[in-house]
């Protein structure tokens, strides 16, 4: 697999120096990253310490190797399927489909077709 991390601008929608999307202006979500054959892309939309948000490419066949996060991440596809497996349960997601991954969880994300995703994650020190 290959990863590329906020080097991919299609349409020169953004720059390597930016970290964030452009304020006050309007931005087509799924236009803002490309798919790369055999990569995951992520471009950081925003990035704060109190908690971020991503864009991510998946081309068929990758994925998001297994791992546990000490906040709720919230995931939305915006292109294509993702197949999500939260603590060995499995979810299909369709373009509109979100789901909340809970704090401390084992999950991981698979392409079984390309996709394109948005996760959110809100850092705080309240977590239940």
């Amino acid at each position: 697999m290959k990863k590329v991390t906020d080097t991919t601008y299609p349409k020169n929608k953004g720059t390597p120096d930016s970290k964030d999307l452009e304020k006050s202006k309007v931005h087509i979500i799924v236009e803002i990253i490309e798919y790369v054959p055999n990569a995951v892309v992520s471009k950081t939309i925003i990035k704060k310490t109190t908690g971020n948000i991503t864009v991510t490419s998946l081309d068929t066949g990758e994925e998001l190797a297994e791992k546990t996060s000490p906040f709720d991440t919230y995931i939305q596809v915006i292109d294509g399927a993702a197949e999500i497996i939260i603590d060995e349960k499995t979810y299909l997601l369709r373009v509109g489909n979100g789901i909340v991954i809970p704090a401390h969880t084992s999950h991981c994300i698979n392409a079984n077709e390309q996709f394109k995703m948005i996760s959110t994650v809100i850092k705080s020190g309240y977590e239940e």
